[in-house]
């Protein structure tokens, strides 16, 4: 029998033990079937075991794996063209991680305030309701104190705002401020996307004060939105990008993107990374890539989420405890007025696999290539165990 023991206590685990994986389908060690519309948190893109990622891992580890960033390898050197051919950055940093892309964005923010505004302009600012990650940099940016309190005191000269209130910045933005990291659309938080006027406002403060402008978008990037960049669906540009969850499609990795004007504040020394930008790593990422952009799945995103959208709302027109259909593209929440956990964990019995966000959001994060049939088995789960519940209540 297999131990469960040995482990820290830091997750709050199903009990299930899974073996393998196709598509957005899962099968634990008894060989039940589950839909998972968790997809790693948005990590698997593509669902599991992907044709197309397992041929690339066979050949790739058989070729190159990793040689450190004493060295360049060609699929380094292409993935960097690919993803700044795709967006309006020019210049990047790899990693392994969403948190440690996190950390490249505030370490970037505060260099380029030294040096744009000598050592007084080292301030952060960052919104409440947001989740950035669990190491100590990007905890401290991460507006909800339950995921802090216990780690106090941490990084200093950080300031928290109202998240979509530019009066709240305005009040506290200045010639100090170094650098604003937020979410286009929070996860953690709820599934809570920013209001398109809000943020060209809070990019002209920033282009005013001389602040770098960060979007963390771990969680919503790499097409959950309907576009490559999350940002690409609110006409605003930002200094830096923070990557990671689905680039690799279920291969660790994670990116730092930025204009040339941020990612210039770095110079040899500044930042490093073992891992990062690793052959193998770099070689999956342009298979997703590749597949998201040319094998016709980003063009499908906004499709399947109409779809989506529209059968969970008539499911908010049956049920009275839906109060809110919420998100954007395949990155979905539905906002309900009981604890979303007992629904979470009923649908779970039902083999099905969902996670919440915030106090009170069931999220949904299917593949982005899930089959329609797979779109309705799922609302039909939901269906019936909200039906089962409400009749409890």
């Amino acid at each position: 029998m297999m131990s469960k023991n040995n482990f820290m206590n830091t997750y709050g685990r199903f009990d299930v033990v899974f073996e393998k994986g196709n598509g957005c389908r899962l099968y634990d060690v008894n060989g039940n079937e589950y839909i998972d519309f968790i997809s790693g948190v948005a990590v698997n893109c593509l669902g599991h075991s992907n044709p197309a990622i397992v041929k690339t891992i066979s050949e790739q580890s058989a070729t190159l794996m990793h040689i450190s960033n004493y060295f360049w390898s060609t699929k380094l050197l292409e993935l960097a063209e690919k993803l700044c051919s795709y967006s309006d950055h020019q210049q990047l940093f790899f990693c392994n991680s969403g948190t440690e892309a996190v950390e490249v964005g505030l370490k970037l923010a505060r260099k380029y305030g030294r040096l744009k505004g000598g050592e007084n302009k080292n301030e952060i600012i960052y919104m409440n309701n947001s989740f950035h990650g669990r190491t100590m940099g990007a905890l401290s940016v991460t507006g909800q104190g339950k995921y802090q309190d216990n780690f106090r005191p941490l990084i200093g000269n950080v300031k928290e705002v109202k998240f979509n209130d530019i009066e709240s910045i305005k009040s506290v933005i200045s010639e100090n401020t170094c650098g604003v990291i937020i979410e286009p659309i929070q996860g953690e938080g709820g599934i809570n996307p920013v209001d398109k006027k809000y943020i060209k406002e809070l990019r002209a403060l920033c282009d005013k004060y001389d602040v770098l402008l960060i979007f963390d978008e771990v969680q919503c990037g790499m097409g959950r939105t309907g576009k490559l960049f999350a940002y690409q669906q609110f006409d605003v540009i930002p200094d830096v990008i923070c990557m990671a969850k689905g680039i690799a499609g279920g291969f660790p990795m994670g990116a730092a993107l930025a204009t040339e004007k941020a990612g210039s504040a770095f110079v040899p020394g500044d930042h490093g990374n073992t891992f990062g930008g690793n052959p193998l790593a770099c070689s999956v990422s342009l298979t997703v890539l590749h597949e998201i952009m040319e094998g016709g799945v980003l063009e499908n995103v906004n499709e399947k989420s109409k779809y989506f959208i529209n059968s969970l709302n008539k499911l908010k027109e049956k049920h009275s405890v839906i109060k809110e259909v919420k998100g954007m593209g395949l990155l979905l929440g539905i906002s309900v007025s009981i604890n979303p956990k007992d629904i979470i964990d009923k649908c779970f019995e039902n083999k099905l696999l969902l996670t919440r966000a915030g106090s009170d959001v069931i999220r949904l994060l299917p593949p982005l290539n899930v089959e329609e049939e797979y779109i309705d088995k799922a609302v039909e789960i939901i269906d019936k165990v909200i039906t089962e519940i409400e009749a409890g209540l």
